[in-house]
């Protein structure tokens, strides 16, 4: 099957835009597939540029029409946004949902993780931070996966050191023994220079078989519209290489879930004309 990309199948709105106008986002989607084959959606909400953020986990039967069963308010982490978080599964059955902040006043991002028996129990659940950050990097939009018996991620880095210039980012590898105590590896994926992805790359979603899709763009002025590029595992663990020479999608923060009869869904951010931005979904056989 060539990439999923957004086209190859009939879109359907699986969350509304939550109003009109700029910031008025429903988007940065992470799926997954529950034991009974239900789908499960983890998903940023953004009420207008200055109002709250949430973060949303939703159920569905079809994979087009879903019910949140768990939502967390900026407020309740102290932060002044959110982007897209990750879902995982624990030995036990459970969830882990890492959910990634802004903090007030500063370009700085950290990512927090919630641990629950049930999606339900996401909502109370304690935070742990998992990714910090530091002076150097904010660090949002993981991507978290379980491997031979330990974790590993993708985690897209902005660099703070200079001022003005933070929108710039990059994708860094990390492992962890248990998905909660986190090392940085390296950088796993960066823009190119003269490019349409030289600000930088930010991986959205990475498929069994190595294939990879990232957010870039070449401009500052061009932060909130990324576009999407192909890559794919190269070599070294954790690292991609570019797969395009171009967008192969005007959307952001694509995701792929392989289904069991081999086919994927995908769901992807897409801008509309007033520049809100709706979730979409599409099923590719």
């Amino acid at each position: 099957m060539d990439f999923p990309l957004p086209g190859m199948g009939e879109a359907a709105v699986a969350v509304a835009a939550p109003g009109e106008g700029p910031g008025w986002w429903a988007g940065a989607p992470c799926a997954a597939l529950d034991d009974d084959g239900t789908f499960v959606l983890g998903y940023r909400v953004r009420n207008g540029h200055d109002g709250n953020d949430q973060t949303v986990v939703a159920r569905s039967e079809d994979g087009e029409r879903f019910t949140p069963v768990a939502t967390l308010d900026e407020t309740d982490f102290g932060a002044m946004g959110m982007e897209r978080p990750a879902l995982a599964r624990t030995d036990s059955g459970g969830w882990r949902l890492y959910v990634c902040m802004a903090t007030p006043d500063s370009a700085h991002w950290w990512i927090d993780v919630l641990e629950a028996e049930t999606l339900e129990g996401l909502s109370g659940a304690e935070p742990r931070t998992a990714f910090p950050g530091d002076e150097r990097y904010g660090v949002k939009d993981p991507i978290v996966q379980r491997a031979d018996g330990a974790w590993r991620a993708w985690i897209c880095c902005h660099l703070l050191e200079e001022k003005g210039e933070e929108d710039r980012m990059l994708t860094a590898y990390a492992t962890s023994p248990d998905g909660l105590d986190w090392e940085l590896n390296g950088t796993a994926l960066t823009g190119r220079p003269g490019m349409w992805d030289a600000r930088g790359a930010r991986l959205t979603t990475l498929l069994p078989d190595g294939r990879a899709a990232y957010d870039g763009r070449a401009t500052a002025e061009e932060n909130w519209f990324e576009q999407t590029g192909l890559a794919r595992l190269a070599g070294t663990p954790g690292r991609l290489a570019h797969d395009n020479e171009a967008p192969s999608a005007d959307v952001r923060y694509l995701n792929a879930l392989p289904l069991p009869d081999g086919g994927v869904r995908i769901f992807y951010e897409q801008r509309l004309p007033d520049e809100s931005h709706e979730l979409r979904t599409e099923l590719i056989a």
